[in-house]
């Protein structure tokens, strides 16, 4: 069932008592990374973002669309590190948002053309999103969000998101490219 949202109803066992403004979002995620260029090369050349200032060989800072930046990458702690081991505590993922199905798609493209071997891939009711790993590890999702009015909500009204499997070679069609190297995409990422 697609309901038209306005504002997605909050479940009622975690209220608080004077809820974060709506225009409250996320602004920038900052990264620790092993090699810096090594980090600039999957950030800047394989995915696109654009690097707006790098303070040396110590800490780089990146964006899209013009933003001062969304991603910074830094190596103070990190130089020469190894990512943490399974079953610590820490970032799960990064998501990054997409504008429309067809540059997700795009995304697509970039990823499988310089090998890099997807986790998964989800359809998640409200988006569809793909799951990976830079070159340090760190989790990405990479998303579009479907529109607000067919997000699938639950008789009460709240969100009803789900995670099935995205039909990846769909995607690939949307960007106009060979799916020969999907290596990983039958898999259905659970992060909700």
């Amino acid at each position: 069932m697609t309901t038209t949202i306005s504002r997605i109803k909050p479940l009622t066992d975690r209220v608080p008592p004077r809820p974060i403004a709506d225009g409250v979002r996320i602004g920038h995620v900052h990264l620790k990374v092993a090699d810096l260029d090594r980090a600039l090369t999957f950030y800047c050349d394989i995915l696109g973002f654009e690097l707006t200032q790098r303070r040396g060989r110590e800490a780089a800072f990146l964006s899209a669309g013009g933003y001062h930046h969304h991603i910074a990458l830094n190596t103070w702690e990190s130089l020469g590190g190894s990512p943490p081991p399974p079953g610590s505590t820490g970032l799960y993922h990064i998501a990054i948002l997409y504008p429309t199905r067809a540059l997700l798609a795009d995304a697509l493209r970039r990823v499988l053309a310089a090998g890099i071997e997807l986790d998964g891939a989800s359809d998640h009711g409200v988006s569809e999103a793909l799951y990976l790993q830079d070159p340090d590890g760190n989790g990405l999702e990479l998303y579009w969000d479907r529109p607000k009015d067919e997000w699938p909500t639950a008789p009460d009204g709240s969100l009803a998101m789900f995670s099935r499997r995205l039909d990846v070679h769909g995607l690939l069609l949307e960007a106009e490219v060979s799916d020969e190297r999907i290596e990983g995409a039958g898999k259905v990422t659970r992060d909700l």
